[in-house]
C-alpha cells in the first residue's frame, strides 16, 4: 500500500519513469542493472531491509552516485538517521505529505544534477589534461629529436643564445660511396627507404654508445663525442661506433643486395658548438677541427676509418692503427694521417 501511494503521489506531482520493487532485494538488483536519478527506500521490506539495502550500496562504486530518500515511521527515527549516517540522502517520515514529497525529491534530484555536472566538469578537465600532457610531450620528443637533451632543457628554461666551447671533442663524418650512382637506378620512394634504414641503423649505434648525432646532408651523416657533455673517452666511443658502422653497412648490404660502402673520417680537437636559427632549431658544430674531421672523410678510402695525427694520439694504446703518411689535404695542406684497424 505504501508503495503504490507513493507512485500515485509521485504521478501527481509530475514524475514520470518511476520504476518500482517489491523487495529489498529486487531494489538493489534494479539499482545495479538500470540508471536512476534517485532511489525512494522504504525501512520496512521482505528479504532486504532498508538499512541492508544501503550497507550493500556502501560496497558497490557504481552506486555511489545515486542519492536515496529513506521512507521511515515515527518510531524508526533512530534507524533513518543511521541510514543517513549509511549514505542516504534525506529522509521522509511516514504518513508522508505531498508538499514534503516534492520538496525532498526535487532537493535530492537537483544535488545530484549538480554532482553530476561537477563530475562532468572534473572528468574534462582531466581530460584535457591529459590532452595537454599528450601534446606536451609530443614537443618534447620532437625538440629532443632535433636537440640534445642538455641543450634543450637550457632552451626551455629560457635562455636565448646557446654557445658553448669544448676543448676536445672527436668529430666523425661518413659518406656513403655508390649512394650517387644508385639513385640514377633506383625510384625515389625505394631510394629514401634506403636511405632512411641506413641512418636509422646509425641513429642506434649513437644512442647505444651515448654520442650525439648532429645532421644529416643528402647521403652523409655527422656525429661527436664529448658534447654537449664532456666524456674522457669521446675518441674511444667514436672510434668504436666508426668500426660498427662499416660492419653494419655491410650487413644492410647483404640483406638489401646492394653493394654500397662507407668513407669515414675522424678528428679530435676543440670545437664551438651552438644552436641557430629561432623556427627551425638546429644545433651544429664550428672551428678547424670540423672541417678537418670532414677533409679526413673526403680524402679517406671507401671502407676505412681515415683519423688524423691528434685522433691517433688518443687512441694509440688501445687500438690498432696504420700509419698512411703524409697526406695532402684541401684547405689544409699536408697532414700526417692514420687508418683505423680496430681494438687491440
Amino acid at each position: 500500500m505504501m508503495r503504490l501511494a507513493l507512485i500515485r503521489a509521485l504521478n501527481g506531482l509530475g514524475f514520470r519513469n518511476i520504476t518500482e520493487a517489491a523487495n529489498g532485494r529486487q531494489a538493489l538488483d534494479l539499482a545495479l542493472a538500470k540508471t536512476f536519478d534517485l532511489m525512494l527506500l522504504d525501512m520496512e521490506m521482505p528479504e532486504m531491509t532498508g538499512m541492508e539495502v544501503l550497507n550493500a550500496m556502501k560496497d558497490k562504486p557504481e552506486l555511489s552516485g545515486l542519492p536515496v530518500i529513506v521512507v521511515s515511521g515515527a518510531e524508526q527515527v533512530e534507524n533513518a538517521v543511521q541510514c543517513i549516517e549509511l549514505g542516504a540522502e534525506d529522509f521522509l517520515p511516514k504518513p508522508f505529505s505531498p508538499t514534503l514529497l516534492r520538496a525532498r525529491v526535487t532537493s535530492s534530484i537537483e544535488k545530484k544534477r549538480l554532482r553530476d555536472l561537477d563530475r562532468l566538469r572534473l572528468q574534462q578537465l582531466q581530460t584535457e589534461k591529459e590532452l595537454l600532457q599528450i601534446e606536451k610531450d609530443k614537443s618534447e620528443n620532437l625538440l629532443l629529436n632535433i636537440l640534445p637533451k642538455a641543450v634543450a632543457d637550457r632552451l626551455k628554461q629560457g635562455e636565448q643564445t646557446i654557445a658553448n666551447g669544448h676543448a676536445t671533442v672527436t668529430v666523425l663524418f661518413a659518406d656513403l660511396v655508390g649512394f650517387t650512382e644508385l639513385a640514377r637506378r633506383t625510384s625515389p620512394a625505394d631510394l629514401v627507404s634506403l636511405l632512411n634504414g641506413i641512418f636509422t641503423a646509425f641513429d642506434l649505434l649513437v644512442e647505444k654508445h651515448q654520442l650525439e648525432k648532429i645532421k644529416t646532408i643528402g647521403d652523409s651523416y655527422m656525429l661527436a663525442g664529448g658534447i654537449p657533455l664532456h666524456r674522457a673517452d669521446h675518441a674511444q666511443a667514436v672510434a668504436d661506433i666508426a668500426l660498427e658502422m662499416i660492419q653494419t653497412l655491410a650487413s644492410l648490404n647483404a640483406e638489401k643486395g646492394t653493394s654500397l660502402r662507407v668513407r669515414i673520417g675522424i678528428n679530435t680537437g676543440p670545437i664551438v658548438a651552438g644552436v641557430i636559427g629561432k623556427r627551425k632549431f638546429t644545433y651544429d658544430l664550428w672551428g678547424d677541427t670540423v672541417n678537418l674531421a670532414s677533409r679526413m672523410e673526403s680524402s679517406g678510402v671507401p671502407g676505412l676509418v681515415h683519423v688524423s695525427e691528434t685522433t691517433f694520439e688518443a687512441l694509440k694504446t688501445e687500438f690498432d692503427l696504420e700509419e698512411r703518411g703524409i697526406t695532402q689535404v684541401k684547405g689544409v695542406g699536408e697532414v700526417r694521417t692514420y687508418f683505423l684497424k680496430g681494438r687491440r
